[in-house]
């Protein structure tokens, strides 16, 4: 049964989303105040579906508007894609509320901030949660479910049973904490090799070559504690009591990077970041991932 989807924020995550949605056969209004970008979202996902050779039949699906009131009066979920900004995402939610149907399940696509936080002035809480959806949201299967403390079981098996309808990988993160699962992973592995780089271990070229060409080829289908199980748990616990006591314990941002952005080092926005970017290798680096995603994913997007 289609479900009425509105999604607030037309940027790169929330038109993904809603190209998702659409391709299922899901209405879906997007709300985007910006001119610029409203006017570039049906043509940024007519590319999408191009790209992925499929029809765009799923055009017909996208409603685009300007005002959010319009854009949530009827849905049955409303999915929040706004900018990493907790006071933005609280307004956001709080016009949501007040023009959205008392049923509709209230998400966030934060990918960091605890949803709890974001929804801390939303009076009926039980129908919140987190969905954080990665990008390529139309290729990157997986989807993180994430519970408050006052989300009900109900939203959670609603949303669950939805993303999965589309043919998506969602996981329920059962602790609303910061960066939730994905991103705690993600940004660890990068704390750690921000320190090698700092610390002059090695340049930033070698890291990336070492994480590709060693267990970063595995992990698609080995999980960090799937291998722990395969190594053994006692050779892993040998092995951090040597490797822990060494590693970057950091709580706050690298003073490396600080470095970098006094620099103007600010990566691709800045053609130099660890490294220098020229438009051709910024295009290359882009491509050679849409590829790899395209060739593990791009069948079920299809679907």
């Amino acid at each position: 049964m289609a479900q009425r989807i509105a999604i607030v924020g037309g940027g790169l995550m929330g038109r993904g989303v809603a190209q998702v949605f659409a391709s299922k056969g899901h209405p879906v209004r997007i709300a985007e105040p910006n001119p610029e970008t409203r006017n570039q979202i049906l043509s940024r996902i007519s590319a999408n579906l191009d790209d992925l050779g499929v029809d765009r039949l799923a055009l017909t699906h996208i409603e685009v508007v300007d005002a959010l009131a319009e854009c949530v009066a009827d849905a049955d979920w409303v999915i929040e894609a706004a900018p990493e900004n907790l006071a933005l995402k609280r307004q956001i939610f709080a016009e949501i509320e007040q023009a959205a149907p008392n049923q509709a399940i209230l998400a966030s696509n934060t990918s960091v901030i605890p949803v709890g936080k974001i929804m801390a002035q939303v009076e009926r809480k039980a129908r919140t949660l987190g969905t954080h959806w990665w990008n390529p949201p139309y290729l990157v299967p997986l989807v993180e479910v994430v519970r408050t403390e006052a989300t009900s079981d109900a939203a959670v098996a609603a949303t669950m049973a939805l993303l999965e309808n589309l043919g998506k990988a969602p996981v329920e993160v059962k602790k609303d904490v910061p960066g939730f699962i994905g991103n705690r992973l993600q940004h660890a592995l990068w704390r750690e090799a921000i320190a090698l780089v700092a610390e002059g271990v090695c340049d930033a070229q070698t890291v990336d070559d070492v994480v590709k060409s060693s267990f970063g080829a595995r992990l698609a289908v080995l999980g960090p504690l799937e291998n722990a199980d395969l190594v053994g748990i006692d050779l892993t616990r040998s092995i951090h009591s040597y490797v822990f006591p060494a590693l970057d314990r950091s709580t706050a941002p690298s003073a490396y990077l600080d470095r970098l952005i006094a620099e103007g080092r600010l990566g691709f926005k800045s053609a130099r970041g660890f490294r220098d970017w020229p438009l051709n290798a910024q295009a290359a680096l882009q491509a050679k991932v849409t590829k790899h995603l395209k060739a593990c994913f791009g069948a079920s997007a299809k679907e």
